[in-house]
């Protein structure tokens, strides 16, 4: 079963399972916020898997969905890291609560649940890790305060020698800084469910999730990943809105990537009870995925670079990918030109079918993130 199934990643790893020789459940509540209000699961999800529209906080449904059930991927989830901060309750109630209430059902009732896999994510480290080339240490700063000085100089510098910070691959290990609502909610997620799989025997396996884009992303909601939000602004001929100075980068990965691991999570026993990223260990400044995008698409718009910081926001972030990839065998197999290659004809396709209109709430999200005081 696939809780979440129906959205961008579940959609992708159902396909994938099929083609394998697995029966699916997807699970999924079909937000309206992803699905556009629709009650009906998305046109990209298979028919031949079994759709089941319901909600990770009801028990009773739950219940009844896990009678068959071998192995469950919990990928249901409230995202929108900025949105988090001021949709505190639905968060959390998403999230949390309702991860607590599918761990409750696992342990107290009828069913043949043997592996657990849990998506979690990058966002739980807050700041990526640094090194001090002067001081010769791996340094772990904290989430950065507000600053909208356009001169500010954005970059860290090491609190010892106060020479300049040099990005670093952030490993597992490194302290949990969440900075956001959302990113407490994964953590809890993590805990609580390696918590009770090691308690009372459940195979359970957690996957940090880097910056995840490709086709079938929610292409108007202002929340989702950088890459879609950006090509929604660029085909309805906006300006993509980047923050700070734009030379902040993250890890961007291909959904088929994230696939790939989630099903050697599954196939791999020396998953078991452990944590891994999940990136391609690269990374990229959002200036030029925005430049990217729009050549890609053949818009020559550049983007509108704020000079805002907007709270909660990491600087740099990347992922140390050596423990999946020693442990599982786990390599990734498109680059960010490799992806956007898949990405940009699924954009163009979608543009068209919906008659040259695809709604940019970019703006609004702007408007109602400063409206809060998070800009």
């Amino acid at each position: 079963m696939i809780t979440g199934g129906a959205g961008f990643i579940g959609s992708h790893l159902a396909d994938f399972l099929l083609h394998k020789g697995h029966e699916i459940i997807v699970f999924d509540s079909l937000d309206p916020q992803v699905h556009h209000g629709r009650n009906l699961p998305p046109d990209y999800l298979s028919k031949q898997v079994k759709f089941i529209h319901g909600d990770v906080r009801n028990s009773e449904q739950l219940a009844e969905s896990l009678q068959d059930i071998d192995v469950v991927y919990h990928l249901a989830a409230a995202v929108g890291v900025a949105q988090s901060m001021y949709q505190v309750q639905k968060f959390i109630d998403v999230n949390s609560h309702g991860t607590a209430n599918l761990l409750d059902v696992l342990i107290n009732k009828p069913n043949h649940v043997k592996k657990l896999i849990v998506a979690s994510s990058m966002s739980i480290y807050g700041e990526g890790s640094y090194n001090c080339p002067t001081c010769k240490k791996i340094v772990n700063p904290k989430v950065r305060q507000f600053v909208t000085e356009k001169t500010k100089d954005w970059e860290y510098s090491c609190p010892i020698c106060q020479n300049k910070l040099i990005p670093f691959p952030t490993r597992e290990n490194k302290p949990a800084d969440c900075s956001t609502v959302y990113a407490l909610s994964k953590k809890e997620q993590e805990d609580l469910c390696m918590m009770i799989g090691k308690t009372y025997g459940l195979n359970t396996t957690v996957l940090r999730f880097f910056g995840t884009y490709g086709s079938r992303q929610a292409l108007s909601n202002p929340y989702t990943g950088v890459c879609a939000i950006f090509s929604t602004a660029l085909l309805s001929n906006n300006r993509p809105i980047v923050y700070e100075d734009g030379n902040q980068s993250r890890d961007l990965i291909h959904v088929k990537d994230i696939v790939q691991a989630l099903n050697l999570s599954m196939e791999r026993s020396e998953s078991k009870h452990e944590i891994f990223n999940v990136g391609t260990g690269k990374s990229v400044s959002i200036s030029e995925v925005a430049t990217i995008l729009s050549n890609a698409l053949g818009k020559k718009i550049h983007p509108e670079i704020s000079y805002k910081f907007r709270s909660g926001d990491v600087r740099h972030i990347c992922a140390d990918i050596s423990k999946i990839s020693e442990k599982l065998g786990f390599k990734p197999q498109y680059s960010f030109s490799e992806g956007i290659s898949e990405l940009i004809p699924w954009i163009k396709e979608k543009f068209i079918l919906n008659g040259g209109n695809i709604v940019d709430n970019s703006v609004k999200a702007k408007l109602e993130l400063e409206k809060k005081g998070l800009i």
